[in-house]
């Protein structure tokens, strides 16, 4: 039993590195690939019109809703301390600081990450990537350096449109509903919302874009490469779940971190 469990471990850590280095070289493959032109801007239109575009109305809805909940909350809390003055700049420093990129980019993980790596995941399953470079078409530059850049440009957008959403369902709450004072909502907002405040939401916005597009897809290109060695849909499938639970966990732990540094 003992040695089963050794065994199963020593595995697991070898896999984990194994794929760690993997991945490490597919970053910088890509980055590097990036930099190098020519770079053919319809496929990155095309991809920030899937990633971003169609994206907006689902961010729409989310930041308003999280606005609305946000400021029920901060309003019952600071009601017991006679400080409702301080509504305004409540929600706009959690929408700013923390919740406005992390549900972003939970939701294109959910929304886009998923598609990326089935994308990808297909192509390699069904031999189209080796097709590409059989035919010299690298496919770094011809699959992967769009969905890169596109994910880099749309992210930090749809956090600024879930910020601003936001910032409108906390004040639909807070004024329309509660008969919070508009000046007072506004202009605590205005006093405590400072750039440091803008630099780390637009920072984890970017950070989290590069994790997403990243995971996302080193999943579904080196599917032949995954332990379980599953082919077709349902190798497919498995993929895409690890990329999206990776994912979402990678982008949890290192909001902690940046929020660590950053505070």
């Amino acid at each position: 039993m003992i040695v089963t469990l050794v065994n199963r471990l020593g595995d697991s850590s070898l896999h984990f590195l194994e794929q760690a280095g993997r991945f490490t070289l597919f970053l910088f493959k890509v980055l590097s690939t990036a930099l190098r032109p020519p770079l053919r801007w319809r496929p990155v239109l095309r991809q920030i019109h899937f990633i971003g575009a169609r994206s907006t109305s689902v961010i729409v809805v989310a930041g308003f809703f999280t606005g609305m909940v946000l400021a029920l909350q901060f309003y019952d809390t600071l009601m017991r301390f006679g400080s409702v003055s301080l509504l305004g700049s409540a929600v706009a420093l959690a929408m700013i600081r923390e919740l406005a990129p992390v549900l972003t980019a939970l939701v294109v993980i959910g929304r886009a990450g998923s598609a990326i790596c089935s994308e990808i995941g297909i192509m390699r399953s069904e031999e189209q990537i080796d097709a590409l470079e059989c035919m010299a078409i690298d496919p770094v530059r011809y699959l992967l350096v769009p969905k890169f850049l596109a994910t880099l440009v749309s992210v930090p957008l749809l956090t600024s449109l879930f910020i601003m959403v936001g910032i409108v369902g906390g004040w639909f709450v807070g004024v329309m509903m509660f008969d919070v004072s508009e000046a007072a909502f506004f202009q605590g907002m205005y006093e405590t919302v400072v750039t440091h405040d803008v630099v780390m939401g637009f920072t984890k916005s970017l950070i989290f874009a590069l994790l997403i597009v990243w995971i996302t897809s080193a999943k579904g290109f080196y599917l032949h490469l995954e332990r379980f060695g599953a082919y077709g849909a349902e190798g497919v499938s498995r993929v895409t779940t690890d990329a999206v639970v990776a994912a979402s966990i990678t982008v949890l732990g290192v909001d902690y971190l940046v929020s660590a540094i950053m505070l």
